[in-house]
């Protein structure tokens, strides 16, 4: 279920020009990409007859806001049948949000979106396996609802990934292992009210490597004022006392958008249902009604 903080997705951008118009290559140009374990990104495009065409990313500013972030790429040509390849190294880090993929021509050409070509992600799809440092960076190519090519691109000092979500008759038990930071013996959950300062705190178990936990919540942990309303608590790990709480989500894969993908059966009990589900940003979260 859609909550109002929710819904800000992909908003839909430009219309493709008529294919009859001109040749396709020049009016709806694709790029294909491959990502490395590293998070190095190689965008690979058609020849053309530009003599010094580049790739533009730019990160989309909120509704109604100008635009901010730009990353321009050099393109180069392949020696052995003339394609054009640019790379996106892994530092410096991308801000955090949606990034559209343009191609310019040449300088001061007006700009184009790109259509996705051949997608290798296949680097993504145990990313999870691997322990990652601060700052957690991610970036997920992707293909947006209008049809156009774009990144994902994730930056937090910590991530706390989501690894299992055990549903029983009257309980949510969760697993998650930490990235960017480490546990303490005093770590605990916290479960926060969307839109108040009401917080549940938890005892997490631990795993005894600094990284891994699970907690089970139900009913009675997720109470609050107002009986009858729907009610969204947001999930979070303090990894010690002093620190501060990391958000726990799912981002160490392949999916750049989650929410519609993984769906999970509520859990009745009590005259309450509950139901884990991801947000528009791929963060965990549980719905109590």
């Amino acid at each position: 279920m859609s909550t109002p903080e929710d819904q800000h997705g992909t908003p839909h951008e430009g219309t493709p020009e008529s294919a009859t118009a001109r040749p396709r290559l020049e009016t709806d140009p694709r790029a294909g990409c491959t990502i490395d374990t590293e998070g190095r990104i190689t965008f690979r495009l058609p020849p053309t007859a530009s003599a010094r065409p580049r790739l533009l990313l730019r990160l989309r500013p909120k509704k109604g806001l100008p635009e901010t972030t730009v990353h321009v790429l050099d393109l180069e040509t392949d020696s052995t049948d003339g394609h054009r390849h640019a790379v996106l190294e892994s530092r410096p880090v991308l801000d955090e949000g949606r990034w559209d993929v343009y191609l310019v021509p040449e300088p001061g050409a007006e700009r184009r979106r790109l259509r996705p070509g051949l997608r290798d992600l296949r680097t993504l799809v145990d990313g999870h396996l691997r322990d990652r440092p601060s700052p957690v960076a991610v970036r997920i190519p992707y293909a947006t609802k209008d049809g156009f090519l774009a990144l994902r691109a994730w930056r937090r000092t910590a991530h706390a990934e989501t690894r299992g979500i055990d549903l029983t008759d009257r309980t949510i038990t969760i697993a998650a292992r930490l990235h960017g930071a480490e546990l303490h013996e005093d770590a605990t959950v916290r479960l926060r009210l969307r839109g108040t300062d009401t917080v549940r705190i938890l005892t997490p178990r631990l795993d005894g490597d600094g990284r891994g936990f699970s907690f089970t919540a139900g009913p009675g942990d997720l109470t609050g004022d107002g009986a009858g309303a729907t009610r969204i608590w947001d999930v979070f790990i303090r990894p010690a006392a002093e620190a501060r709480p990391v958000r726990v989500g799912r981002l160490l894969d392949d999916v750049a958008d989650r929410k519609h993908v993984y769906v999970y059966p509520p859990v009745e009990a009590d005259g309450r249902t509950l139901r884990p589900y991801y947000t528009v940003d791929n963060d965990l979260a549980i719905e109590a009604t």
